[in-house]
């Protein structure tokens, strides 16, 4: 072969293994390309979330409004108002208020008070009663001293020569302390939620009684027992009414989670404290399925049938105004979903102010239902992530939506139920909930006691020392449903 030939066949060989070298780098960049596009892809992905989780506040979102910072925006995802040019305090023309006076049969003692001599002659003047004297009061706190008794157990030798001893059973209390410290204590710890070593000190500093945090811990456990008829009493009452919220937040025992759960009634709240917030779980506490029951969309919530529930649109809100903080499509449709939610509260205010009465109300609602249906199906059909899916899910409690529409005295939201919770929230703030199931029975059933009473016009105090004065004497419990102890003792 000419050399010439050899070489040109030598120069296309060594190019078609660069050719080949050069398209398998091509290929394996082309690979990396791919590779690095998908992480980017991922990348943005993670970031739009945490971005999203970052601008989450309790105006879009469950979460309570104590985890919102300082800068947080106002509620409702509108902008921050800005400040007024009148002065802090009362303004001109407003109503102002006053202590009212005691009525003189609950006041322990009168001074009178009478002038001596005449302003204007200087004569003596007698001391006459006048009807329309100026009355001025002061009300102070006398010292308080606790009040001890003392038993002595004797005992007396016979002529025969046998020592009997006196008995003490039920003579002498089984506890050092009585039912009023008791409920005192009860009520520091589990209502006011000091801690047992702030009782201890608020104890001896205003009342003088030393009590140990040990015996605060026991004190707690016999009040726990004494209340459980008023506490059964209470659950009987909210299974049985027309109209019950519901809800749950999160309880720490011993530092393992826990779930806390409320229902609430207008004349009685109960808690409980279980292990998890699962449907077989809880729904023992929800006993029959009884009334119409508000709550958010909450899956564990399938027990109840969806004809006698009732949503809560202050978290549809809440869930719409996150859809319109997002950009495109989905922001597009969270505006009007919110749009229409809007409407849908304004016209409940005038419902429940009286401007409308039940009938103009289901007109005015109607086509507001009409149109927010057809956007949540017109949401689900435009396929787009973290919206269609809840919206979706919207559409699946359509039947429990309008409830409050159509029948009397149901609230379209849920937040009798969340602020009979926002007390046992801030105690788990401060307390990081409970060390055993001892202290769960405590801190549910003296709530329960206390929320329920309250709404009965009770006074607390009185109602747990009458509980632990019944359980000390063995006698049949108070109820929380009568009149007696409206007042306090």
């Amino acid at each position: 072969m000419d050399p010439r030939d050899q070489r040109i066949a030598d120069l296309e060989a060594e190019l078609v293994a660069k050719d080949a070298v050069i398209e398998a780098e091509l290929a394996a960049k082309d690979a990396r390309i791919e590779k690095l596009e998908r992480e980017v892809a991922e990348l943005k992905q993670v970031v739009a979330t945490l971005m999203e989780k970052l601008s989450q506040n309790s105006s879009n979102s469950h979460l309570p409004p104590s985890s919102d910072g300082p800068g947080a925006r106002p509620s409702g995802g509108t902008k921050p108002r800005k400040p007024g040019k009148r002065k802090r305090g009362g303004q001109r023309g407003h109503r102002g208020h006053k202590r009212n006076l005691l009525p003189p049969e609950q006041v322990d003692r009168i001074v009178d008070l009478f002038p001596d001599e005449c302003e204007n002659c200087w004569a003596p003047l007698p001391r006459t009663e006048d009807p329309n004297a100026t009355r001025y009061q002061t009300t102070e706190l006398p010292p308080v001293r606790p009040e001890t008794t003392e038993y002595r157990r004797h005992s007396v030798t016979c002529g025969c020569g046998y020592t009997t001893c006196a008995k003490v059973e039920g003579v002498v209390p089984t506890s050092p302390f009585g039912p009023r410290l008791m409920s005192l204590v009860a009520l520091f710890t589990g209502v006011y939620h000091l801690s047992r070593r702030q009782t201890a000190s608020v104890l001896q500093d205003v009342l003088g009684v030393r009590i140990s945090v040990g015996a605060i811990s026991a004190v707690e456990a016999r009040v726990s027992d004494a209340v459980e008829p008023a506490v059964e009493e209470a659950h009987s009452e909210v299974e049985r009414s027309a109209v019950k919220h519901a809800d749950a937040t999160s309880w720490l025992q011993s530092g393992k989670l826990r779930s806390l759960w409320t229902i609430a009634t207008e004349t009685a709240t109960v808690f409980k404290i279980v292990l998890n917030g699962a449907a077989d779980t809880i729904k023992p506490f929800f006993g029959t399925c009884q009334g119409i029951l508000v709550s958010d969309r909450a899956t564990v919530f399938s027990f109840w049938p969806m004809r006698r529930r009732q949503i809560c649109w202050a978290h549809l809100m809440r869930k719409f105004v996150s859809f319109s903080e997002r950009d495109g499509p989905a922001g597009q449709f969270g505006q009007d979903l919110l749009d229409y939610t809007v409407l849908v509260f304004q016209y409940w205010q005038d419902f429940r102010s009286g401007k409308v009465d039940r009938k103009r109300f289901k007109a005015l609602m109607a086509p507001v239902r009409t149109q927010v249906e057809d956007c949540l199906r017109r949401a689900v059909a435009a396929d787009i992530a973290k919206l269609s899916g809840s919206c979706s899910d919207i559409l699946a409690h359509q039947e429990a939506l309008w409830t409050f529409v159509d029948r009397d005295g149901i609230e379209p939201t849920n937040n009798h139920a969340e602020r009979e919770l926002r007390a046992f929230v801030l105690w788990r703030k401060r307390s990081f909930g409970t060390q055993s199931d001892r202290g769960n029975l405590f801190a549910e059933r003296v709530m329960t006691v206390a929320h329920t009473a309250r709404k009965q016009n009770k006074n607390v105090l009185a109602f747990l020392t009458a509980c632990c004065e019944a359980r000390q004497e063995n006698t049949c419990a108070p109820s929380l449903f009568v009149a007696e102890l409206a007042a306090a003792s």
